[in-house]
């Protein structure tokens, strides 16, 4: 679907800007499908793919997070600013903006997955659907999992990453090799990567500010301010329908997807057998069938 230019913007948040792209329309009588990206500090370029939704009736909104992509850009704030509550206000803020308070759902990819968890335990009244795709509960067991994944990679891959990552020095050409062994893996395993994804990989190069303030230097190797940061404990006071979505190589294993499953009531989970960390890329028609029926049974 190509959606009509004029759907593109930004809303204020406080002295910024978040831009938002919609496809679809807003007051066709369906809630509309927010789609929450990743990172923290990615773009919505990869998740374009849920806008063929409006297809079925269900509008999309995209939208770069504070800080990437179209919003506005603060290379100079430090990890003081850049907070889960930052990121909590300007998504509450967007839904207000936009109109869609009533009835909306939430889909929320891996770091948005928490994030969009972290909006459904507040039981806001028009949040209709929750869908939390290839996430962490708690990232101390996103840590544990992937220490566990790395163990199975190549002995010399392991060793080159150790070495680097000890030197802090992650843009050598010989880390990023190494690094993307394990991308290949377990982030996507279509290859060329598609040019959605790659084009949000690119914008994280270009403006690193959030992603290494939060997350680190890339999804295995996280010591940035969310290390610590867990939402288990708040999952029982979710009562939205929700849907779990995660790929049978994804570095979001089984053990970081489990809290959400055994602790919101009713959680349904979907695994992507030939999908790591991108079903909606890597398992597109399947994704589309499972994402679509989970939206009408709601």
């Amino acid at each position: 679907m190509s959606p009509d230019p004029s759907a593109k913007g930004t809303v204020p948040f406080g002295e910024y800007r978040t831009w938002y792209r919609v496809t679809g329309d807003l007051g066709a009588g369906k809630p509309a499908v927010i789609a929450v990206h990743g990172g923290p500090g990615s773009t919505h370029d990869y998740l374009l793919s849920l806008a063929s939704l409006a297809d079925e009736g269900w509008p999309v909104i995209h939208y770069d997070q504070l800080g990437n992509g179209g919003s506005t850009h603060l290379p100079d704030k430090g990890a003081d600013f850049w907070t889960v509550d930052l990121f909590l206000a300007e998504l509450d803020n967007l839904i207000t903006e936009l109109g869609v308070a009533d009835g909306y759902v939430l889909f929320g990819q891996s770091w948005g997955g928490p994030l969009c968890a972290s909006h459904a335990m507040n039981r806001p009244a028009g949040l209709r659907g929750l869908v939390v795709a290839n996430a962490p509960a708690s990232y101390p067991v996103w840590l544990g999992e992937m220490a566990v994944l790395r163990e199975r990679l190549p002995p010399e891959v392991q060793r080159t990453l150790v070495r680097h990552e000890e030197a802090g020095t992650y843009d050598t050409a010989e880390y990023l090799a190494a690094m993307r062994v394990f991308y290949d893996r377990h982030v996507c395993r279509i290859q060329p990567w598609p040019r959605d994804f790659l084009s949000s990989f690119m914008e994280i190069y270009n403006d690193p500010t959030v992603y290494s303030t939060m997350n680190g230097p890339n999804e295995f190797h996280v010591i940035g301010t969310l290390k610590d940061w867990s939402i288990e404990d708040g999952l029982d006071a979710i009562r939205t329908p929700t849907l779990l979505i995660s790929g049978r190589h994804d570095e979001a294993t089984p053990v970081c997807m489990r809290p959400f499953a055994d602790r919101i009531p009713g959680a349904r989970w979907e695994i992507f057998e030939n999908s790591s960390h991108l079903p909606h890329l890597e398992e597109p028609e399947r994704f589309t069938e499972v994402l679509i029926d989970f939206l009408k049974g709601l």
